[in-house]
């Protein structure tokens, strides 16, 4: 179990970097927001007001070590974003703990939250693949400042001092016992049956207040998404686990947050893909969207045309009996359902419009732009009274008129997703990356307005823009606190 668990990780993230299929027995890690009607998460990391885009490069050559990896964060401003207003970090910059090593893979995952109280985010990152005396991965924490966020006085969340087998997988953050800072969930030792809750605030030197450990596994199998969110409207954030064996989808356990932490008395879930949470309705309850497993079999992801499924928060967590699914089939909702497209492999959500409503961004990483295949492409699903639907969706890709580049088989255009307010007009950007572009990835930003995404005055960047590693990077194969997986590909 703990062997193949490890080299699904490793070898999950590595194929995705390369463009090959996933294992069906790789993990994937998510991680979600609060509901729309809270400010959760502002991912200011220089103080100026403005949110940011954190992007994830695990698969960039540093010094000559291939797939050491590294992180840029772009600063929102009343213009939005611009590549030349980017700090690039890796773990060769000043202050860093760490060498840049082969295989180490920084920027597996990006969580950004303000970790020590101070009113700046900080950056989580992890390296899914460094060896450590007594281990496998790392979580590394890049302390927001004032003008920019630096390598200065960063620190690696401190490892158990016994041995331990895996840190930092399934790494997500949520404020578990809305006490007002920020927790983070992650495997976190040497059993696997468990998983730990480190409670903030973290000192400067990465120190949890506390941490609880919670048995999360009721069979043999692997965590495969979180997502976290505020979904019964109390105030404090709680936990979905999705779970595969090999090949299986296995359901999933919602894990309610209480004033003590998270409760252990979970509530079972169906399967799935991705998650993540949004207030569509704007009930005052986060709700919980999902891609659905096809047959329950992980392995047909690949030739999937792609489901999105809504459970509506209650009380007691994602409703049963509440639900809405949406294909690309659904009245409204740009294209037609094909084979392998994939529609909702990445989702993020936020509102884009200024309504009050989280809207839903689903990438569709896989579909075919005329005769380009997997040229990729992303749809934006609208909140409303009642909750999402296809009325008034819209779509973009790299052939819609306004969007730099030009669409071209294999780029997988809508292969990651986040929607972030960086112009501070109350309306959310979208942030989109074809991580194959050009074999060195891309990053899009859209600009939200009353009437949702506008592809005029959109702009790209990629890493030749930004001065950083080109080849084989992954530039865009995550951005912060998006509830991403490795894309699975035919």
């Amino acid at each position: 179990m703990r062997v193949r668990t490890l080299c699904a990780v490793v070898a999950g993230l590595a194929v995705a970097l390369t463009g090959g299929a996933a294992s069906a027995t790789g993990q994937a890690e998510t991680a979600g927001g609060k509901a729309a009607m809270k400010a959760s998460v502002q991912e200011d990391f220089n103080g100026d007001g403005y949110q940011d885009v954190a992007t994830a490069a695990p698969g960039a050559t540093i010094a000559g070590q291939a797939r050491a990896g590294y992180v840029v964060v772009t600063y929102g401003s009343a213009s939005g974003l611009h590549a030349g207003n980017s700090t690039y970090i890796n773990q060769n910059t000043a202050g860093v703990p760490g060498t840049a090593e082969a295989e180490d893979y920084f920027g597996a995952k990006l969580i950004a939250r303000d970790l020590d109280g101070d009113g700046l985010t900080d950056l989580a990152v992890r390296s899914s693949g460094e060896q450590v005396t007594n281990g496998y991965g790392s979580v590394t924490v890049l302390w927001g400042r004032t003008g920019a966020i630096s390598g200065q006085d960063s620190a690696t969340i401190a490892a158990p001092a016994t041995e331990y087998w895996q840190v930092g997988a399934n790494l997500t953050a949520g404020d578990f016992d809305g006490d007002g800072s920020t927790d983070l969930f992650m495997q976190y030792g040497d059993d696997w049956e468990f998983r730990s809750v480190l409670s903030g605030p973290f000192t400067r030197d990465g120190e949890a207040a506390d941490e609880q450990q919670i048995d999360m596994f009721t069979t043999d199998n692997d965590i495969y998404v979180t997502t976290a969110g505020d979904v019964t409207g109390d105030g404090i954030d709680d936990l979905a686990t999705f779970y595969v064996y090999q090949n299986h989808a296995e359901g999933g356990r919602f894990w309610p947050g209480t004033a003590s932490g998270l409760s252990t008395d979970a509530k079972q879930l169906s399967s799935a893909a991705a998650a993540v949470v949004g207030d569509f309705d704007k009930d005052g309850k986060g709700d919980l969207a999902t891609r659905t497993v096809p047959n329950g079999i992980t392995e047909d992801l690949p030739y999937d045309a792609g489901t999105v499924k809504i459970y509506y928060g209650t009380a007691d967590g994602p409703s049963t009996t509440r639900t809405r699914t949406i294909t690309q089939n659904t009245t409204g909702v740009p294209g037609s359902s094909e084979k392998g497209d994939q529609f909702g492999a990445r989702l993020d959500a936020s509102d884009v419009n200024g309504d009050g409503y989280a809207d839903l961004a689903a990438g569709v990483p896989f579909e075919a732009i005329g005769t380009k295949k997997a040229a990729g492409g992303v749809v934006l699903l609208k909140g409303r009274s009642g909750g999402l639907s296809g009325t008034g969706a819209q779509a973009f890709h790299q052939d819609t008129s306004g969007i730099p580049g030009v669409a071209e088989a294999g780029d997988r255009f809508g292969g990651a997703v986040r929607l972030l307010d960086v112009t501070k007009d109350a309306k959310a950007e979208l942030a989109v990356s074809a991580p194959e572009e050009n074999k060195t990835g891309a990053v899009w930003s859209l600009r939200g307005t009353s009437s949702g995404l506008t592809a005029t005055g959109s702009l790209a960047f990629n890493p030749v823009d930004l001065g950083t590693p080109a080849t084989g990077a992954g530039f865009g194969y995550a951005f912060s606190n998006e509830p991403g997986t490795f894309l699975y590909a035919p």
